[in-house]
C-alpha cells in the first residue's frame, strides 16, 4: 500500500519523534510505501528514515521552492511547481492518507484532503493520527461541525482518530482490504 503521510518538516522533541519513527517502522516492516513531501528534515526525515531503516520505499514530492532540502536516496522524488501540485501529486500517488503533527501546511494538506473527500473526488481511508493529544481541539471541532450539521456525512465516513500508529495502520490496511 502506498500510504501518504502529512506531517511537519520541523525539527521536534520526542514526544512527537518517538511516535512517528514507531509508526514509520511499522509502515516499512509491513512492506508498505512512504508517500511523502519529500523533505530530509524534521519529522520528514525521522519518517523516511523509519520507513527505509525497515525495508520500506519512499516515494517524495517536493515542491520546486525546497527542492533543495529533498532527500537525496529516495526510490522517487517528483518536483511539482507549486503547492498545489504538491498536494495533487501526492493523493495521485498514494492508496491512504496519515495526517500526523504539524503547523499550517499541515492543516492546510489536511483540509483539502477531507474536502476532496466529501464531495467524492477520493475514498481513500484518511486517519489523523492525533499523538500526544495535538489534534484534540480538531477533533471537537469536526465533532461540533457534524453535530450542527456542517458535515454532509458522517465524520466517521471522512476520517479516523487513531491515537497511536499501531491503530493508524490497522485501520488503513482493514480498511484497504491489505493484510
Amino acid at each position: 500500500m502506498n500510504i501518504c503521510v502529512f506531517l511537519s518538516a520541523a525539527d521536534l522533541d520526542e514526544r512527537y519523534t518517538r511516535p512517528a519513527r514507531d509508526f514509520a517502522e511499522l509502515v516499512g516492516k509491513g512492506g508498505h510505501t512512504l508517500v511523502w513531501g519529500g523533505s530530509e528534515s524534521g519529522l520528514m526525515k525521522v519518517v523516511a528514515d523509519g520507513v527505509r531503516d525497515t525495508g520500506g520505499r519512499l516515494v517524495g514530492v517536493s515542491v520546486d521552492f525546497l527542492s533543495a532540502v529533498a532527500r537525496a536516496d529516495a526510490d522517487e522524488m517528483v518536483v511539482a511547481r507549486d503547492l498545489a501540485e504538491r498536494k495533487a501529486l501526492l493523493l495521485a500517488k498514494s492508496d491512504a492518507v496519515v495526517i500526523m503533527v504539524g503547523g499550517t501546511g499541515t492543516l492546510d494538506e489536511a483540509t483539502e484532503i477531507l474536502e476532496l473527500k466529501k464531495h467524492g473526488k477520493h475514498a481513500k481511508p484518511v486517519v489523523l493520527l492525533n499523538t500526544a493529544g495535538f489534534y484534540d481541539g480538531l477533533k471537537a471541532q469536526f465533532r461540533r461541525m457534524e453535530a450542527e450539521g456542517f458535515l454532509p456525512l458522517p465524520l466517521t465516513d471522512l476520517v479516523f482518530f487513531a491515537e497511536d500508529g499501531v491503530s493508524a495502520l490497522a485501520y488503513l490496511e482493514e480498511s484497504s482490504g491489505v493484510r
